[in-house]
């Protein structure tokens, strides 16, 4: 009797997650594992070029500690040694406010204050702004039940001011998003939940942090952004080498999904036929609907009914000397009110000792996100200048650079819109009815590297007991 065979189609983190959790699963019993990508090279948005002194991530660089599961298969794959903290003395933020950059108040959590005095200070706030801040501390709490958008949510709360110059670009940097189609349910439940609790979010941030235990971690745990040394992708290339032999295809992309009497059938772009007792959909949501439009219409019309964002990445690196700044944070964001085309900016050489020469400073602009739609259209030239005109009128950057990189990101960030958790409910329930089947990825329960990794390793699990002659 021939073993059961899995197909994992996706080849990014959360692909590979899941693929490695079959094998930590099913390690004393056998199991043939094929991994499809449809992509020259697997890690998805996960890239790291090493050109002779630099460590240069294309994507995503940093692990978050407060999330366990991507620094847990880190060590399950023997790379704890490689793990690397950020530098914490530098462990702030800028905001850029007219033109000029702001360090960010103190104690401000994502979207609200958890200390009165650093926003009273802060230039980055009018009084008005402020005194409308402060009504957090009177208003009561949301009597509507449903959904709410970030940005509907801090305006109420907060105030235009708190969305519009801080809340906004700290939302973009993160989901490359529009805040007032970004769900709160779905991002950033903690604040409705404070909210619930506590009815003031500042009152609520204050009693949270005088509960909150001295931090026992140690060595690269204490810091929230947790990075490899070597660059991401080296995660990517750990989980690689743990797969059998010839279970990988790459340039492989799956074309449609049925279901038969024993299982699945996964057909490919060449004409080929795998027959699969349990199939793993870790593309993007968007790229999934159309391998299951014949066999499940309803699974097909939620998936696609996510939508993605478009972004660039310019890496830029010049004499430390030839930058005015004292480049004394891990970057900055810039509000869109500010009316240019960029997101924020990593000070990459300050944020992880080592990505750099000695002497050298790095950078990495982001652009583009859902409120630019159009950043794509432009050409790596357009780009490298764009990002090098950031850098002079922000940092005082006055030579031209000595490295660039420009790394495009198509349809790559998927949006949280309102009611995105009610979606992932449904889609959720439409795979309760397709045993053997499941999804994973960015695109349901979390955008992170950690959170790709939670969503492959739990797809694996729900679909183990299939092939042990259970119920999924």
């Amino acid at each position: 009797m021939s073993p059961p065979r899995v197909v994992v189609v996706g080849g990014g983190i959360a692909g590979l997650a899941a693929a490695h959790r079959f094998l930590e699963l099913r390690v004393d019993a056998p199991l043939e594992l094929v991994l499809l990508e449809a992509a020259p090279r697997l890690g998805g948005t996960i890239r790291t070029e090493r050109p002779p002194g630099y460590v240069l991530d294309a994507g995503p660089d940093s692990l978050i500690s407060e999330k366990p599961w991507g620094l847990a298969l880190a060590e399950r794959l023997g790379l704890g040694a490689r793990l690397r903290g950020s530098d914490e003395r530098v462990r702030r933020t800028y905001v850029v406010r007219q033109g000029r950059l702001v360090p960010l108040p103190e104690g401000f959590v994502l979207v609200a204050p958890a200390r009165i005095a650093p926003v009273l200070r802060s230039p980055v706030f009018s009084w008005r702004g402020k005194l409308r801040m402060g009504l957090d501390l009177v208003l009561p709490r949301r009597r509507a039940a449903g959904d709410e958008s970030l940005g509907a949510f801090v305006r109420r709360r907060l105030g235009r001011e708190a969305l519009e110059r801080v809340v906004q670009p700290l939302a973009a940097g993160i989901y490359t998003a529009d805040p007032d189609r970004l769900s709160l349910a779905a991002t950033m439940p903690r604040f409705a939940a404070l909210e619930r609790e506590h009815r003031s979010l500042i009152l609520g941030l204050r009693r949270a942090a005088a509960r909150r235990p001295a931090s026992g971690a140690a060595g690269v745990r204490s810091s929230l952004f947790v990075t490899l040394a070597g660059g991401m992708e080296e995660l990517v290339e750990a989980l690689a080498a743990r797969l059998p032999p010839g279970s990988v295809r790459l340039g492989s992309p799956a074309t449609a999904l049925a279901r038969t009497d024993a299982g699945w059938r996964v057909a490919l772009a060449g004409g080929e036929v795998l027959p699969a007792d349990a199939v793993v959909l870790a593309g993007p949501a968007d790229r999934m609907a159309a391998l299951v439009r014949e066999t499940d219409p309803p699974l097909a019309r939620e998936l696609a009914a996510i939508d993605y964002a478009s972004s660039a990445a310019v890496a830029l690196a010049c004499p430390r000397g030839a930058v005015r700044h004292p480049l004394d944070a891990f970057g900055y964001v810039v509000p869109r009110q500010e009316g240019v085309p960029v997101l924020a900016c990593t000070f990459l050489s300050v944020k992880y000792p080592g990505r750099a020469p000695a002497g050298v400073a790095l950078f990495r602009v982001f652009l583009g996100g859902a409120l630019d739609p159009g950043i794509l259209e432009r050409d790596d030239a357009a780009l490298v200048a764009l990002a090098r005109g950031e850098l002079a009128a922000r940092l005082g950057l006055d030579a031209a650079p000595t490295l660039a990189r420009v790394w495009r990101h198509p349809r790559a960030m998927p949006q949280y819109d309102v009611g995105h958790l009610g979606r992932v409910a449904a889609i959720e329930a439409r795979l309760d009815a397709l045993p053997g089947l499941a999804v994973a990825g960015a695109a349901y329960r979390g955008v992170g590297i950690a959170d790709c990794v939670r969503s492959g390793e739990a797809a694996a699990e729900r679909l183990v007991p299939r092939l042990e002659g259970g119920p999924s």
